[in-house]
């Protein structure tokens, strides 16, 4: 926020940050929804002017057996992918954040190298593993290389909560009787939800828009919305798959949405403790002034 007694350097740097910051939203975002407007033209050409307003290419879209599949395939991959990578990434964030042991950060480096490393590398890699297992065209493989691509973002976001985590909470349950997995499921997870959903989310984007490593494992049959526009483009381009990629931009900024009601609301459980917490705080204050 601008002071009252800002000099006018600070006046001019403070806006002029803000116009510039604007500009490069501006750039990145446009792009993107020049496509939104494509899918609504009559045409069948992508091109600019419009020759009319039609819902034909959605029509087209929910009607075609082929895209309606790899709609399909989307939804049932993604979702299991995520579950799986939510599961693995949460167990492993709370060992790395509780434990200290040797070769700590290079277990660290390992498990969010999928992050980093170039798609193309990640998907040979993946596919010269599961080949030899049989697990190459098959759903159960596709679900499991996604969630390897997950996993990484859920480690991020969960390591970041639980560094922020009272771990007196988890003690003070222990010591009322409680065992780990009631624990867990009572004090921990309500707890650290906001950064199991963060992680969740980015986790289902990374999946859901996947197609390099799609390529490399699914069979004809398998495949997923994003491979589906890309084998479209190479072979015809048609303004169907400005439609598909306007119901990709829908998912991606209603997963923003949550995604911004999920960080609200871990600000608000930073700034007030929860029922969970204070029903814990008080039973173990309880027993503290009874002993």
């Amino acid at each position: 926020m601008l002071q009252p007694y800002a000099s006018p350097v600070e006046r001019v740097w403070y806006y002029s940050l803000r116009v510039l910051c604007g500009l490069i939203i501006v750039f990145l975002v446009v792009p993107i929804l020049v496509i939104v407007p494509l899918s609504f033209n009559a045409d069948s050409i992508l091109m600019y002017p419009m020759s009319g307003f039609s819902w034909r290419w959605y029509h087209e879209f929910f009607g075609s057996v082929t895209w309606t599949n790899a709609l399909k395939n989307s939804l049932i991959i993604s979702p299991l992918a995520t579950l799986v990578a939510v599961v693995l990434g949460t167990l492993a964030s709370i060992g790395l954040v509780r434990v200290n042991f040797p070769g700590k950060a290079l277990l660290i480096s390992v498990l969010i190298s999928p992050m980093v490393v170039p798609v193309v590398i990640a998907g040979v890699a993946v596919y010269l593993f599961f080949a030899p297992l049989g697990l190459s065209g098959s759903y159960l493989g596709l679900i499991l290389a996604h969630a390897m691509l997950g996993v990484p973002f859920v480690i991020t976001t969960m390591t970041a909560t639980l560094q922020q985590f009272d771990y007196n909470l988890v003690r003070a349950s222990a010591s009322l009787g409680a065992d780990p997995i009631k624990t867990f499921f009572k004090v921990t997870l309500p707890l650290v939800a906001p950064g199991v959903i963060s992680g969740a989310l980015f986790a289902f984007a990374t999946s859901f828009d996947e197609v390099v490593v799609t390529l490399f494992l699914a069979s004809p049959e398998q495949r997923t919305l994003p491979r589906q526009m890309f084998s479209g483009i190479r072979e015809n381009i048609s303004p169907t798959i400005a439609a598909a990629a306007t119901v990709l931009v829908a998912v991606a900024t209603l997963l923003l949405l949550v995604l911004e009601l999920v960080r609200r609301r871990s600000e608000r459980l930073r700034g007030a403790p929860t029922p969970i917490a204070k029903s814990v705080r008080r039973s173990f204050l309880k027993k503290r002034i009874e002993a």
